[in-house]
């Protein structure tokens, strides 16, 4: 009799949830809306996720003594970032206003009469504010994260505060209103789905800016500017970071679609961005391999991102065949162009602009090569590329995004980044370099046991 009433409740609390939600009456419109919101919540998750990515790979491609500063800063910028994103940047991204820039949606209350009032451009969608205004957030943040590359070893902690509200604020949002906000970009017909400039461009932009004004890191050339190898401590951090940041790039491309109904194009968006991913990472091995006699595996790594971030534009608009192309070129383009700047006396610790500015160029310019007209019809966004009967019009769209948006972010990062450098300065002392920016910026190191044990004379190749 016990063992009949212990199942009859089991199966009483399984039949009551079902039972309620029949008694919802939910129509099948609301349940698709419901889906939805479910969806890009968690590709909002998947993105903000890729933090932790990019914690470990810039961690692991940096020395022991800077590397509990690396990992802590990218908790601290998109903590700046969220907040800054909110209050002021969301609006000017995605406001009502003008084809430069947005007016009204500052201060984000979640409200549909914020929304209906000032930030039109989302009236329509299913989709909470609050969940759309996240996921914007956590592409705001990955580009933010990448110009912090251009800093890594030697950059001010207070820098960061300064420079992450003014980009969040000044810089970013606006050529994401050019491109997805409807401003001129996006009138023209612009194609870069989930970000290749609006996200990684920017964002390497700002860090080669930083790279040129703080000047190489000791002992990174010679005398006669010869580079020097300055390996990262951790190798298998770098590639958990990696694989990491591959898994959250479903997230950011998948999760552009802005639903999971439907005929679920997020799967083919999602398979288009793997292809190119995989691609990537063969092109870029076997062509490190070709030239070093050794197959390098952070040659490998960057040629995973440079596909991802080249891919994130053109992942709606072309075919698989054309994916794998894509990510196999950005692979073997992002290698030589990093071979390039180190000889040009270029010092980027983790090849940002390489991987995420000449990647997302290539990318964003690649959607006017391969789009098809099947799939720009469906996305709704632009005309077939130049292989595909489309002629040289959206390639020539394509790089006149690509032009606009570099030399803005040029322009202001280099005002920005040159009065914080002639106030209170870009770069830490050599002495706090040498000894590392754990210890100098925040008096602990992140390996303390293992820094105890180095030998005092030689902490600058730590």
């Amino acid at each position: 009799m016990f063992k009949k009433m212990l199942l009859s409740t089991g199966l009483m609390s399984l039949l009551v949830p079902t039972m309620a939600f029949a008694a919802d009456d939910k129509t099948p419109a609301q349940l698709a809306n419901a889906i939805d919101s479910v969806w890009v919540m968690l590709a909002a998750i998947l993105v903000i996720f890729m933090q932790a990515g990019f914690a470990l790979l810039e961690a692991g491609s940096t020395r022991m003594k800077n590397a509990g500063h690396v990992a802590g800063k990218t908790i601290l910028t998109f903590g700046i970032c969220a907040i800054a994103f909110w209050a002021i940047g969301f609006g000017f991204a995605f406001g009502d206003g003008n084809s430069f820039i947005g007016e009204g949606g500052f201060f984000l209350d979640g409200s549909a009469e914020q929304v209906k009032a000032s930030i039109s451009i989302f009236a329509e969608s299913p989709i909470p504010i609050s969940i759309l205004f996240l996921f914007q957030l956590a592409f705001a943040g990955v580009s933010l994260a990448i110009a912090w590359g251009g800093f890594a070893e030697r950059g001010k902690l207070a820098v960061y505060f300064i420079f992450g509200i003014l980009f969040t604020v000044v810089i970013y949002p606006v050529v994401a209103h050019w491109v997805w906000g409807g401003g001129w970009l996006g009138q023209l017909g612009m194609q870069d789905f989930a970000g290749s400039t609006v996200v990684h461009l920017q964002g390497a932009t700002a860090a080669l800016v930083a790279t040129i004004l703080l000047k190489p890191r000791i002992g990174k050339f010679n005398k006669d500017k010869t580079p020097n190898l300055i390996p990262g401590h951790n190798q298998v951090l770098s590639v958990l970071g990696v694989i990491i940041l591959w898994i959250g790039w479903f997230g950011f491309n998948a999760g552009s679609t802005l639903s999971a109904t439907g005929d679920g194009f997020f799967g083919y968006v999602a398979l288009t961005t793997n292809l190119a991913a995989a691609a990537g990472a063969v092109a870029a091995l076997v062509v490190s391999w070709i030239y070093f006699g050794k197959a390098d595996i952070p040659s490998m790594l960057n040629g995973v991102l440079a596909a991802l971030v080249a891919i994130t534009a053109a992942c709606a608009f072309v075919t698989p065949r054309d994916a794998i192309i894509i990510g196999a070129l950005s692979g073997i383009i992002t290698f030589f162009t990093a071979q390039w700047f180190e000889k040009a006396g270029i010092d980027d610790p983790v090849y940002a602009f390489s991987v995420h500015g000449v990647a997302g160029i290539w990318g964003t310019l690649s959607t006017g090569i391969f789009a098809t007209p099947e799939l720009a019809k469906t996305v709704g966004v632009g005309e077939a590329g130049l292989l595909y009967g489309g002629g040289l019009q959206q390639l020539g769209v394509q790089a006149l995004g690509v032009f606009g948006a570099f030399v803005f972010v040029l322009v202001l990062s280099f005002i920005i980044l040159g009065l914080i450098k002639i106030t209170i300065g870009l770069r830490v002392t050599e002495e706090e370099e040498i000894v590392g920016l754990d210890l100098s910026e925040h008096g602990t190191y992140g390996y303390p046991e293992a820094m105890k044990k180095a030998p005092a004379a030689s902490p600058q190749t730590l």
